[in-house]
């Protein structure tokens, strides 16, 4: 739970630290004053500056940049010159940082009691001022660096311009106001706070009269009345508060109130938000003291001393589930992180962690000491801290899994008001909420259209109505508490892992209905029953002081007996499930499901128990010792100083010590609820599981990604999504809405059409018809298997496999909405860093019509999806969908809701609801040109015929839609659309080859393009077709053969696939005139193959035999004509051997040089007489069993075996008959061979080798045809 998020080693002491909400930057800047940006989740850095000297870097790109400019240079010392001093503060500035700056305020305010009752969510958030920058800000001693880090542009603005007083703090200025541009406070050294805007970079007003030494901490915040203020910190010990609203009306303004808070100074002051009660404010001084403030009567409510004889140089606000009682972080310069309680209980100290056991050893020499030097809580992540030491930065994470102590329960019918049930401070407490009765234009009407093509229910918050109640039972702990609801909701669990102890209440009136020591509870969702594992609380150990004594020996000894103890009864434990009765009682159903000996470590409720077993790991004494010390802790286990830190509990199924390569092991185990049997083999622990209501899917979270399984008719894989450090999620339908750390997701999850499906439906049909059959036995007899032969008429139905589909759609994130660059949509600035940038008067009063409007008025959506909402801070408990929104409950137990009614969104999620009708009207308010990305998802979802209802769907798609719902009318209507194909094929249009030569211009050019786009659609051509005869529509089918026919007449339209399985078709149904004409056609336009293949279909052998004769196959011809002893085959074959001759007779020279025509003289001659030389030997190459063509057939008496002479030039004997033997040229020689296949073989090659580009074609197919 405890883990190194990520580490940096550096040089120089860490002594300045920041992190950005949104963005994984961190800025820090060392002792020798280089600061630097550093990308922590990927590791790198991505700025480096050395801002107490001068960046030579710097000073010359700023040159380069004004000699780009075409500026001269200036008479003056640049301002990137000027030396920076002391590095005094480092920070981000954007818009995100800004809003989220507004909404921590606002929050903060919006606790308290006297507050609206109106959700803070729901302000309006500050205008975008940045445009598209991300400023790095630099408060040195002599001046201010602002930096972009998207153009790596900067501005220094020199002390001079500031009163020339050194500047020693600063702070963003958080105004919502349209006309307020950027504004930053800086704190002078003469107690003076200057404003500089950054729109015009000048000095516009001053706060003076307050502070009498030099300013050292600024920050700004909201009272709970709705006043902003300012408050500041010197170092004569005064913090005074300042009116920060209405701040253009003066130039000077002075304090509101002035306190006298520390002795010495103030080093540093926090805003504090607290759950149901007014801010307060938390202040460290250099007296060692921390105080904390009521931002109300603005008394001192508590003042402590942290850590004695150490000044605390560091405070953060933080508010973490697994922590609930502590609220407050500060460090001093030790390797501790310390914690502070909430000032209602006793405000003690305790360490958080200890920072040495989580960097790398080697990191840390032996006589080094680790010291921290600053410290900082993520804003918007509770559980990332960061830490800046003496070795370099640190980043921790504190159980980023711990979700807030709170529980949905279940809504009566009808009722709009929705309740949640939540612990805090040892008492049970009810909170409902519901939408504000105000008009919430997000859900009844569709808004109105901005200048910017932006519906307005896009971007604005839904206010949220809430109120808590009390309730009479109290809680018996205050410790972390974990809350489950049952499946009807009657009854909720609270398990405190950390006593160990659970409880088991009845919803109606909170009674206790169960209760019990342990730590692991699990609820079945099909019924009222609940899994657990009890545990053995530990005896107590008395402490006893001083090391040497013989009582302290004891103790040590019956601490390790009490370790040893705990560690047996923890190995045997075992899973007992329990169920509610209807009088709320239990009853164990099983004292013990039998499955593995390894200890269980964790239980996953749902549709079937998932039981985690600690894998078999050998622990030495220490390590149970301290691991029994650990789990024996309550909420004081945070101060542990030992090697392991108690947010490293021993359980922890995914410690942070693991190496990354290491696989998961093999440690969880299913069961079923009924028979407690294991039903699937061992899988790999998840962080959480989820299952629907329905029991149809389940989805299974892992560190990087969720994978989503359907559970009907059989337990099958469907995919995962790679959402990682997932928290939490529900289900509602097809909806899988799943929380992470930074971003709200939602998944749209359909299991498609798998073969086990058509199984499964057949099997059912089968088992329904003899129920049936049964049945009718029962009731008439024998007389009801007495059938009557009727003609009965079968409607085919085609049902296509459908992949499943996953799609994820990011609701709401932490970022802001990114406005457009300058230099893309606004006019041409005379000042990119300079002057205000005002649009013109005409460009603001010109609307952008970019949307279209659908009929009675109805706004359209232009974009796909809406802009993402801003996700709440912190970890949250996901409710669910309820009022048509998402709801959401954070850790102070307010609840958000998240809109779902964006047109994409709101289709998206009817369909997956199963109301596909809905879903098409709601589409009319979304712009045509995402019609097709919501048909393919309706297609996803099985929706194919109602997606055909989509106006603005695209022809392809259409096409898909209509073959996947089995209207092949519409398929075919959309193929000739597609392929501009409605006249090809008729009767009156040209389908011969020759009749489309003969055409006229315009014609022809319109029948060319419909060939094309019948080539081009050839597929879906053939696909229409097999649809069609697979349901028996016979006229569609005639219908597209009639186009495919007319394309493959003409050469080179349509590829020899299509042809075969064109030809195939025409003979399926009969198209016996058309196929003789399309063989016809592909004779004229060459296609000899694919005319001798649809001869073949045909069954003329006399057309396939002209087929390959008329496209110059004589080859194929031949064996053609041998195979079905055509009496053509004598003139084939002369044929053949002609045109071989004739093609060895045009063999091209080869050049050949004198040393290859001496080798060549060197070789064998190839005449044996001056006779032979000038004859060259005809061609022949015959089948099998065909005697010779250039000589007479000769009778050679037959000799024994032993006497036939061998020699090259002779008659060689064999067993066959003279008449069978034929005579053949090789290598200038005339023999005779047996008409074997080899003696074929060896011809073959050799013409192949004597002609080198003769076509391997005939070559493969002779040796195919004789083997």
């Amino acid at each position: 739970m405890l883990r190194l998020r990520a580490f940096r080693q550096t040089n120089g002491k860490i002594v300045k630290i920041q992190l950005h909400p949104t963005h994984p930057w961190l800025v820090t800047s060392d002792d020798s004053d280089h600061v630097s940006v550093w990308d922590w989740e990927h590791r790198q850095v991505i700025y480096e500056l050395k801002a107490g000297g001068v960046d030579e870097r710097r000073l010359v790109g700023t040159k380069l940049e004004k000699l780009a400019e075409g500026e001269t240079e200036p008479k003056g010392k640049p301002t990137e010159a000027i030396r920076g001093g002391s590095v005094k503060q480092v920070g981000f500035y954007d818009d995100d940082v800004r809003y989220w700056q507004h909404w921590r305020n606002r929050s903060a305010a919006a606790e308290a009691p006297s507050a609206a009752n109106q959700h803070s969510s729901a302000f309006s958030s500050p205008v975008p001022s940045t445009r598209g920058r991300h400023f790095l800000v630099i408060c040195c001693e002599n001046k201010a660096i602002f930096l972009d880090l998207v153009t790596m542009r900067g501005r220094d603005v020199p002390k001079q311009e500031l009163d020339n007083r050194s500047l020693l703090c600063m702070e963003f200025l958080s105004r919502s106001a349209t006309g307020d541009g950027p504004l930053v406070a800086f704190g002078g050294s003469d107690g003076v706070i200057r404003v500089l805007s950054m729109i015009t970079w000048k000095l516009i007003r001053r706060y003076t009269g307050g502070h009498k030494g030099s300013i050292t901490c600024l920050m700004t915040f909201v009272a709970s009345s709705g006043e902003a203020f300012l408050v500041s910190g010197a170092s004569d010990g005064l913090l005074i508060l300042w009116s920060a609203d209405h701040i253009h009306d003066s130039r000077e303004l002075v304090p509101k109130l002035s306190l006298k808070a520390h002795d010495g100074g103030v080093v540093a002051v926090e805003l504090s938000r607290v759950m149901g009660s007014a801010p307060q404010l938390i202040t460290i001084g250099a007296d060692k003291t921390l105080a904390i403030w009521d931002t109300i009567s603005f008394k001192e409510l508590r003042r402590i001393k942290p850590v004695p004889k150490l000044a605390c140089h560091s405070v953060s606000s933080w508010c973490h589930p697994r922590a609930p009682n502590l609220d407050i972080l500060a460090c001093v310069k030790d390797s501790h992180i310390w914690a502070i309680e909430h000032p209602t209980y006793s405000a003690l100290t305790r360490p958080l962690c200890e920072l040495s056991s989580l960097v790398p050893p080697q990191v840390l020499a032996p006589n080094k000491k680790l010291r921290v030097y600053c410290m900082v809580a993520h804003p918007l992540q509770p559980h990332l801290v960061a830490t800046g030491t003496n070795i370099g930065v640190i980043l921790s994470e504190f159980d980023a899994r711990a979700l807030p102590a709170v529980t949905a329960l279940v809504t009566p019918p009808g009722s709009r008001e929705h309740s949640a049930v939540y612990v805090v401070e040892r008492e049970l407490k009810l909170l409902n909420f519901q939408l504000s009765n105000t008009a919430n234009r997000s859900l009844g009407s569709t808004g109105s259209i901005s200048e910017t093509g932006r519906s307005q229910t896009e971007t604005e918050q839904l206010l949220v109505k809430l109120t808590k109640k009390h309730i009479s039972t109290p809680a018996p702990h205050d410790s972390y508490s974990i809350l489950s609801v049952s499946s009807s909701g009657k009854y909720v669990a609270i398990v405190w892992p950390d006593i160990p102890s659970f409880y088991v209440y009845k919803a109606s009136d909170w009674s206790v209905v169960d209760s019990g020591t342990g730590k692991l509870f699990a609820w079945d969702t099909c019924r009222d029953r609940y899994a657990l594992v009890e545990t053995a609380l530990p005896p107590r150990i008395p402490l006893v002081k001083g090391g040497s004594s013989k009582k302290a020996k004891e103790a040590a000894a019956a601490a390790a007996q009490a370790a040893a103890a705990a560690a047996s009864a923890a190995s045997t434990a075992t899973v007992q499930v329990r169920i509610l009765l209807d009088d709320g009682t239990s009853h164990v159903m099983a004292r013990s499901i039998e499955g593995r000996s390894d200890p269980v470590i964790g239980l996953h409720g749902g549709a079937l128990l998932g039981v985690a077993y600690r894998t078999s790991r050998r622990i030495s004494p220490v390590a149970a010792t301290a691991i029994s010390t650990v789990q024996s802790m309550p909420l004081s286990g945070f101060g542990n100083s030992g090697a392991m830190s108690s947010f490293a509990a021993a359980d922890d199924p995914f410690p942070s010590n693991k190496p990354a390569a290491e696989a998961a092991p093999q440690n969880f185990q299913l069961y079923s609820w009924e028979t407690y049997q294991p039903v699937s083999g061992l899988l790999s622990q998840p962080e959480w599981t989820a299952w629907d209501q329905t029991v149809e899917y389940c989805a299974f979270a892992y560190h990087q990604y969720i994978i989503i399984s359907s559970l009907r008719p059989q337990y099958r894989y469907l995919g995962d999504v790679a959402i990682s450090y997932a928290t939490g999620a529900v289900w509602h339908r097809r909806q899988l809405f799943v929380a992470t750390p930074t971003t709200i997701e939602c998944v749209f999850v359909d299991a498609g059409v798998a073969p086990i499906d058509l199984e499964t439906k057949k099997k059912k049909e089968e088992m329904k018809a003899r129920e049936t059959q049964s049945r009718a036995f029962v009731e008439h007899g024998e007389l009801a298997l007495i059938t009557v032969d009727s003609p009965q008429v079968t409607t085919s139905e085609r049902i296509s496999l459908r992949p499943p589909m996953l799609q994820v759609v990011r609701l709401a994130s932490f970022q802001h909405a990114p406005s457009i660059p300058p230099f893309i949509t606004l006019p041409k600035q005379s000042r990119v860093d300079g002057e205000d940038a005002v649009l013109p008067k005409e460009m603001e009063e010109r609307k952008v019509n970019e949307v279209a409007v659908a009929g009675g008025g109805v706004s359209v959506a232009v974009t796909r999806f809406p802009p993402e909402q801003k996700r709440p801070i912190g970890p949250l408990i996901v409710v669910g969908v309820r009022d048509g929104v998402l709801w959401l409950i954070d850790r102070y137990m307010c609840a958000h809701a998240l809109s779902l009614s964006h047109p994409g969104i709101r289709c998206r999620c009817l369909a997956a609801y199963g109301d596909a009708v809905s879903a098409v009207k709601w589409a009319t308010r979304l712009s045509r040109e995402h019609h097709d990305d919501l048909a393919q998802f309706m297609l996803g979802m099985g929706y194919a015929t109602e997606a055909l209802h989509l106006p603005g769907i695209s022809k392809r798609l259409e096409f898909d839609l209509a073959m996947q719902s089995n209207d092949l009318n519409r398929a075919l209507q959309c193929l000739l659309t597609m392929s501009n194909s409605r006249d090809v094929g008729q009767e009156a249009t040209a389908a011969d080859i020759t009749e489309i030569l003969s055409l006229t211009a315009v014609k022809q050019e319109n029948l060319v393009d419909a060939v094309q786009g019948i080539a081009k659609f050839a597929k879906e051509f053939l696909d229409l077709i097999d649809a069609a005869d697979a349901t028996g529509q016979a006229n569609i089918a005639r219908e597209a053969l009639k186009r495919l026919s007319a394309a493959g007449s003409v050469k080179g339209a349509l590829k020899g696939q299509v042809l075969r399985g064109l030809a195939l078709r025409l003979a399926n149904h009969g198209e016996l005139t058309r196929l003789s004409g399309l063989i016809n056609n592909l004779i004229v336009a060459g296609h000899g193959r694919e005319a001798a293949f649809s001869a073949a279909v045909l069954g003329d052998n006399a057309l396939m035999e002209k087929a390959w004769q008329d496209t110059g196959m004589l080859a194929e011809a031949v064996l053609h004509a041998h195979a079905h002893g055509r009496p053509t085959l004598k003139s084939l074959v002369q044929m053949w051997n002609k045109m071989l001759q004739k093609e060895l007779e045009h063999t091209p020279s080869v050049k050949t040089d004198a040393a290859a025509a001496f080798l060549a003289s060197l070789e064998d001659p190839k005449f044996t007489s001056l006779a032979e030389a000038g004859k060259k030997p005809p061609i022949e190459i015959l089948p099998p069993g065909m005697a010779s063509l250039s000589a007479p057939p000769i009778t050679i008496n037959k000799k024994p075996l032993a006497l036939a002479a061998t020699s090259q030039g002779e008659w060689h004997p064999s067993s066959w008959g003279a008449s069978e033997q034929h005579k053949c040229f090789k290598g200038g020689h005339r023999v005779t061979t047996s008409p074997s296949r080899g003696s074929l073989l060896e011809n073959v090659l050799h013409v192949c080798s004597v002609k080198p580009d003769y076509k391997p074609g005939i070559l493969v197919t002779l040796l195919h045809m004789f083997g």
